[in-house]
């Protein structure tokens, strides 16, 4: 039955200005409110279509097989590289399955890592075989999961680059570090070549006067030999004694003889200094071995230091204060390198002093033996001091340095686990150098 509406229900109950005031600002408001919406809305489908512009320009860019899987695993998006791989348009991909993409095993196992991402969100990575006009291709493979807001797989993301590429690349930068170790190796044979070939003229002058004085006295040996023959000739013969007194007065025998031991114990020094400065230039070359093992410290500062003050000839003084014995762990030859290119700086820094003086002190601190090379020279100047490891720098005039000597010399600090630190002194400059301890020799 339909619903009566009598005047008499509504007469009584008009329908107020306020009411319709109401009803009309909640029009204007869901009016509002509306439009709002409809303008965000624009705003995101807006941004929805410059993301997939974004994506499609990625996608087409991109040199990497790309392929954006759904939860099942059909494709539903690709790059434009796969279609160059694989022969096959891009848009006849979509909606197939990623696996068949992939030859035999490749193919199986792209499908269980797919199945794996459901269980756990981490990528996997691994090699694979992909199905290309040419036959299969080996691929780097990479698989990860696409999430939701909620953290739950949607799908997965297959990434791939063919391995000839990246093989070239390893095989590039296997070959780039092999020749740089080949110059860094070069480079420290060249500045220890340096250093020796100052040390020529003083090696050559310290060789050539003991072995002088050697020469000298087997001359002089040789003129007494032939006074003795003379007397013993005339023994053999049975010469009366008064003959053989007079003969012993005149060639003056007796004054010979002792002149004849003192000729061979000058002899037998001189030698003994040629074997002692050969000894020292065998123990300062040794450095082609890399093996590293415990040496005495203090014994192969002092071959170092001698070396370089023989060839140097500026007058320094050096002075050694500290231990008697330490021993460390490393390359005796790479120390030594170390502590020549420490000691002929300190004393280019000093040469032209009315006093030069140059202090080599060695002890320990904890697990590792400290070396301090210092001298009271001018020192360096602060702008520049934070520079002088860096490769080719130099304080000294052009021909005098190579600039490579101190930072040759930080490296090899640093591959024996030490540490090589300069700081300025007044005067002077100190250079520290820090080496783990070894067994006491």
């Amino acid at each position: 039955m339909p619903l009566e509406i009598k005047p008499s229900d509504t007469d009584d109950k008009p329908f107020s200005t306020e009411a319709w005031s109401q009803v009309l600002a909640a029009v204007d408001k869901a009016y509002a409110e509306l439009v709002s919406y409809q303008e965000r809305l624009e705003q995101q489908n807006e941004e929805l279509h410059e993301f997939r512009r974004l994506l499609g320009s990625i996608l087409s860019s991109v040199s990497d097989v790309m392929l954006v899987l759904g939860r099942s695993g059909v494709i539903e998006e690709v790059s434009a590289s796969i279609g160059r791989v694989t022969g096959i348009g891009g848009g006849s991909l979509v909606g197939t399955r990623a696996d068949a993409l992939f030859e035999g095993e490749s193919a199986i196992r792209i499908g269980q890592a797919i199945e794996a991402l459901r269980f756990s969100k981490d990528p996997v990575h691994f090699e694979a075989d992909v199905v290309t006009p040419d036959g299969s291709a080996p691929y780097d493979v990479s698989i990860s999961a696409r999430t939701d807001d909620r953290g739950r797989m949607t799908g997965a993301v297959i990434v791939g680059r063919p391995l000839g590429e990246l093989r070239r690349a390893y095989a590039e930068l296997e070959d780039s570090h092999k020749n740089l170790k080949e110059a860094q190796t070069q480079l420290v044979r060249n500045e220890k070549l340096a250093s020796l070939g100052r040390l020529l003229a003083g090696v050559a002058h310290e060789l050539n006067n003991p072995i002088s004085f050697v020469y000298a006295n087997a001359h002089t040996l040789e003129k007494y030999i032939s006074r003795f023959e003379t007397y013993f000739e005339r023994v053999e013969a049975g010469a009366p004694r008064d003959e053989l007194v007079a003969l012993r007065r005149e060639l003056k025998l007796d004054r010979e003889l002792r002149n004849l031991r003192q000729s061979i114990e000058g002899a037998r020094d001189g030698a003994e200094r040629v074997r002692d400065i050969v000894s020292d230039l065998r123990r300062l070359s040794v450095a082609g071995s890399t093996e590293r093992e415990p040496f005495d410290l203090v014994e192969a500062v002092q071959v170092a230091a001698r070396w370089v003050s023989r060839g140097s000839k500026s007058g320094a003084v050096i002075r050694f204060a500290g231990c008697d014995t330490l021993s460390v762990v490393g390359n005796a030859g790479h120390i030594q390198q170390i502590v020549m290119n420490l000691v002929q700086n300190a004393i280019d820094a000093t040469r032209g002093l009315p006093d030069p003086d140059v202090s080599i002190s060695i002890g320990r601190d904890g697990d590792f033996a400290v070396l301090t090379v210092s001298d009271n020279g001018s020192g360096i100047e602060a702008g520049v001091a934070d520079s002088v490891f860096d490769p080719f720098f130099t304080t000294k005039p052009v021909g005098q340095g190579t600039g490579l000597g101190l930072s040759i010399s930080a490296k090899i600090a640093e591959e024996h686990g030490g540490v090589l630190e300069f700081t300025n002194r007044n005067p002077g400059a100190a250079f520290r150098l820090t080496l783990p301890l070894g067994d006491t020799p």
